[in-house]
């Protein structure tokens, strides 16, 4: 079996999360796991389910936005043989085959109405029949459900019933996004690192690329970070892997030590590889546009965000990636003019 991940964190919201996993794990209520999509409800939900009385029985996840909603009834509940065209023969479905265990149904929301008045019944009675099928049976899985939107706002649009909502919302645990526990990358990155790396020495995170992590406000969440440690160990650089990171907060100084790791090359140097060289010249060139543009709205950053067809949030962001560069160049300039070159201040900079 592959190595299932822990819910690492030693922040104040996660040390209530772990607290209140483990008060809910040992009952039969249904529970509904939110937050956005990476923070980790399915780490809770194996959790819930390896600390319950049902762990030595299936855990069983069904993504209910993954299938096509024709289909999703079938996976659900399973069919009889001759229940439709096609149904040669009979086939279990995942509530059958968690009998005894849990059951997480993912992104809930996208299930459909009709089903929803299914899945209901089944939390009401505690029933279910298969497609074509005569009588009806024990539904013996426990249901955890997890959503990464809203479901009071689909239930005001019309999109989720109302009762089903209630149904599932007897326990309700939140995961917050990493950007609400900036203090837990550091160990989430390093758990990564071991997980990854082991076979490839690293030793940990270097101070720099510890500052790096922390400083990126991780959209995708604790996936997000996974991914970019994986990339990382396979890159073999911090440098080359966290280059992307770079756009969305102030870059690091240049040589930085972002790993304590062996060196790349033998004699101890590393050397850029072609991608990292790919990327620098693509900055630079999108650093030119970013400038000429500014020039030519005499640094109006709204017109100019509008000119390059980008957020006026991501010109700020490059602007202040290319002040950077150009204070560690020789000082830090309240305006940055053509090739980096300081520039004169003007009234509408200073009120930009």
């Amino acid at each position: 079996m592959p190595e299932e991940t822990p819910l690492l964190g030693e922040s104040t919201v996660m040390r209530q999360v772990r607290h209140l996993v483990a008060r809910v794990a040992g009952s039969e209520a249904p529970v509904l796991l939110r937050g956005e999509s990476g923070t980790g409800k399915e780490v809770v939900a194996r959790m819930i389910h390896r600390l319950s009385p049902r762990a030595a029985e299936p855990f069983l996840r069904l993504n209910c936005a993954a299938i096509p909603g024709e289909l999703l009834e079938s996976e659900l509940f399973g069919y009889e043989a001759g229940a439709f065209t096609g149904a040669a023969r009979r086939k279990l479905g995942k509530f059958e085959m968690a009998a005894g265990g849990t059951l997480l149904l993912d992104e809930i929301s996208e299930m459909q109405a009709s089903l929803q008045a299914k899945m209901l019944h089944i939390l009401q009675d505690g029933e279910f029949s298969r497609l074509g099928a005569e009588h009806s049976q024990r539904a013996g899985a426990r249901v955890l459900a997890a959503s990464n939107i809203a479901l009071e706002a689909a239930v005001a649009e019309g999109r989720f019933r109302a009762d089903l909502f209630y149904r599932l919302n007897v326990v309700t645990i939140r995961l917050p996004p990493l950007r609400e526990r900036s203090e837990d990358i550091p160990l989430l990155g390093e758990y990564f690192l071991r997980k990854y790396g082991a076979a490839y020495g690293w030793a940990g995170l270097g101070e720099e690329l510890r500052a790096g992590l922390q400083g990126h406000s991780w959209p995708g969440n604790v996936r997000e970070l996974e991914n970019v440690m994986r990339r990382l160990v396979i890159l073999g650089d911090g440098r080359q892997a966290l280059e992307e990171l770079r756009y969305g907060r102030e870059a690091a100084g240049p040589g930085a030590a972002w790993l304590e790791a062996k060196p790349a090359a033998s004699n101890g140097e590393l050397r850029p590889g072609l991608v990292e060289i790919g990327k620098r010249a693509a900055w630079q060139a999108e650093r030119a546009a970013i400038l000429a543009a500014l020039e030519q709205t005499r640094w109006n950053r709204r017109q100019a965000s509008r000119l390059l067809r980008i957020s006026y949030k991501a010109l700020h962001n490059k602007l202040r990636l290319i002040q950077r560069e150009a204070g560690e160049a020789g000082g830090m300039p309240a305006r940055v003019g053509p090739h980096g070159v300081p520039a004169a201040p003007t009234r509408r900079a200073a009120s930009a």
